[in-house]
């Protein structure tokens, strides 16, 4: 009787166990982890971490429900056009950052609007990425509530350490300058999306 009892859960913890490794390496120093890092160096880090692992949860369940069909829903290159103005605006607001904002703390935004601003940077950006698509194809062939769980969990174990570096390079790196870092890199990542929107 118990080892009959055990083989769906040794089967359930596997399906968990797999999916999570394979989705935490895809995910590491990808662009999501990457955004966590930015505005959690800008911004207070638990409504950055709600507002992605919020995301993923909802990615990761629209992925393993619809399926790789979800990202034909939205025109690609409309979503890559959006994904592109977003960070393009969000990199220039960070460019235009003054010396004299490094002598101040984070400044703190209402934590509703971090959370809904992380949220909808990560989940346009990850809308169709192949993470997602990796966890449709896993929920094909596996159970799907240990596929999503383990997915889950990587994507916010991978937030969660960006939110950690994070915080480790507003400790050594002046506000004003990160805030600067982090607009070249949003401009650089709207860039990559205007050429998905508009390439062949």
């Amino acid at each position: 009787m118990n080892e009959i009892s055990a083989t769906p859960l040794v089967a359930w913890v596997t399906s968990a166990a797999s999916s999570f490794g394979l989705i935490f390496l895809a995910e590491m120093g990808d662009k999501s982890q990457l955004v966590c890092m930015t505005l959690a160096a800008r911004h207070r880090h638990w409504p950055v971490m709600i507002g992605a692992i919020a995301a993923f949860a909802v990615l990761n369940t629209l992925a393993v429900v619809f399926g790789v069909g979800l990202a034909h829903w939205v025109p690609e290159r409309v979503l890559a056009g959006v994904v592109a103005v977003l960070f393009g605006v969000f990199g220039i607001m960070s460019l235009r950052a003054k010396e004299e904002d490094g002598d101040e703390e984070v400044k703190e935004h209402p934590g509703h609007s971090i959370i809904i601003t992380t949220f909808l940077m990560i989940f346009l950006a990850e809308m169709g990425d192949k993470t997602q698509l990796a966890v449709a194809g896993m929920a094909s062939t596996m159970p799907v509530v240990p596929v999503w769980v383990g997915a889950t969990l990587a994507l916010s174990a991978t937030s969660v350490l960006g939110v950690i570096a994070g915080r480790k390079l507003l400790a050594r790196i002046p506000l004003h300058r990160l805030h600067q870092f982090s607009g070249v890199f949003f401009l650089i990542l709207a860039g990559f999306a205007l050429v998905k929107a508009f390439g062949a």
